[in-house]
């Protein structure tokens, strides 16, 4: 290939800013998923301006572009699949304002998304989607994503709190959607479908969010299980019954057995299965609907019901519930992450799947998530190196899709498809509808330049890709 698109950028850009050394574009080379992906050159961006100069030189000679966040994407959503450009969103993190009166927050691409909460904080308000890895994504990755999180029970994802957008676009001109309104009606809605589109559509040069007050208390409580199954039935009876926790997360006892030899904090390790319950409000509502969940939790079969009598004691237990990934890698090297969602009142029946699928491929099968809005996160733990057992490990994650996909639910439900689901995504649409998807694809980006090689398949093979790397 050419290296014109070279010469243009390192003319406009200067030499320094376009790297190309090896140390630097292998830095850029992967993500938190699999693969491994070199490309030619990374730009590290800070003003919109410079992310048009970008894709009119890229439009101009066919090259690839990858916008980048942090790289903990779990889905393969940054990697540069097809070389060409990277562009490092992560150091422009000069804008972040709130507007308490609107109940609005504005921010630049590379902020952090803890801190946008914790800047809300200060005013006495929150800002609800909280992925696990907030305290290192930016705010751009979780948009491009539409990542969820712990929370997305009660108040929702990172789609539900964004009302406007400033986006370039495939062919670097600059375009706004949405506005700084809670209501917007005006034309189609595209904020809503840059959200998540993975950077195929747009790059994200500034968010409007929107911001609501933060709850007065909180109250946590762990009910521990001898079934997983039962426990997934609790889960979808105390949903059912008029209460909305903030929070129900589901650990199995793979991930606390693993979590205890981590770093122990006291987790039931004979458990089949604990929930980490969280209810926020004002306080009298809170302490009964706290009563009202341990009765159903009771009836339901769990045995031992345990709420924490300090903040202390309950950061523990949501610790513990976050270190559930660091800890499961320390089993076998390689962590295979999925997130299939179902229907709430399937989740008994997709946790009975998993069972099967497990005892199938034989596969270190671990179970934890926000099994409250259904969003499970069935993780195999594995070792690349061994390819008898990948190959048995993509049979088992082909499944886990199918299952989810049988009982009415998703193939994420907030990783995104990036280049890790992209050959199911005919199984979930059907052709006419992943066709739909390709074709506002084109109008967006006649040039495909803009994140090639995500979210669609040239074969469409139904092949996972586990290897690369």
């Amino acid at each position: 290939m050419s290296k014109d698109w070279l010469n243009a950028l390192q003319s406009q850009f200067g030499n320094d800013r376009v790297m190309t050394e090896t140390k630097d574009t292998h830095s850029y080379s992967f993500d938190a998923s699999f693969g491994s992906f070199v490309p030619e050159a990374v730009i590290q961006v800070y003003t919109k301006e410079e992310i048009v100069k970008i894709l009119k030189v890229a439009n101009e000679y066919a090259v690839p572009v990858y916008p980048r966040g942090q790289g903990t994407s779990l889905s393969g959503g940054p990697l540069p699949v097809k070389g060409g450009i990277v562009i490092d969103m992560a150091q422009w993190d000069n804008d972040l304002k709130v507007y308490p009166e609107d109940l609005i927050v504005v921010a630049s691409p590379g902020v952090k998304t803890s801190a946008i909460n914790e800047a809300a904080g200060k005013y006495g308000l929150m800002y609800p989607p909280d992925p696990s890895s907030s305290h290192v994504s930016t705010i751009g990755g979780n948009l491009a994503e539409n990542s969820g999180g712990p929370r997305g029970l009660k108040y929702g994802v990172t789609k539900d709190y964004v009302i406007g957008l400033e986006v370039v676009t495939p062919e670097g001109e600059i375009i706004r959607t949405g506005g700084k309104t809670i209501k917007n009606v005006t034309g189609y809605d595209l904020t809503k479908l840059i959200v998540g589109s993975e950077g195929t559509l747009g790059i994200i040069t500034e968010a409007v969010l929107k911001i609501i007050p933060k709850p007065q208390f909180s109250k946590t409580m762990m009910a521990v299980f001898d079934s997983v199954v039962t426990s997934g039935e609790a889960i979808s009876k105390v949903l059912t019954s008029g209460l909305l926790p903030a929070k129900i997360e589901l650990m199995d006892q793979a991930s606390i057995e693993a979590v205890e030899n981590f770093k122990p904090i006291g987790l039931p390790v004979n458990a089949e299965a604990i929930l980490l319950i969280e209810v926020d409000g004002h306080e009298e509502t809170v302490n009964e609907e706290v009563n009202q969940i341990h009765g159903i939790l009771n009836e339901l079969g769990a045995t031992d019901v345990v709420i924490p009598e300090t903040k202390e004691e309950e950061q523990h237990l949501w610790m513990a519930r976050k270190l559930v990934s660091p800890a499961i890698t320390r089993v076998k090297p390689t962590k295979v992450s999925e997130d299939a969602t179902v229907p709430r009142s399937q989740i008994p029946q997709m946790i009975e799947k998993l069972n099967a699928i497990k005892e199938k491929y034989h596969v270190n099968l671990v179970v934890f998530g926000h099994a409250g809005d259904g969003n499970l996160h069935p993780n195999i733990i594995c070792d690349k190196r061994d390819k008898e057992e990948m190959i048995r490990v993509e049979k088992a994650v082909a499944e886990i899709f199918e299952a989810a996909v049988s009982l009415g639910g998703t193939l994420s439900g907030e990783h995104g498809i990036g280049t890790m689901k992209a050959p199911f995504m005919e199984m979930e649409l059907g052709k006419a509808g992943l066709d739909m998807m390709k074709r506002i694809k084109k109008a967006w980006d006649p040039n495909d330049i803009l994140n090639p090689g995500k979210i669609f398949t040239s074969d469409q093979n139904n092949e996972l890709v586990l290897s690369h790397g």
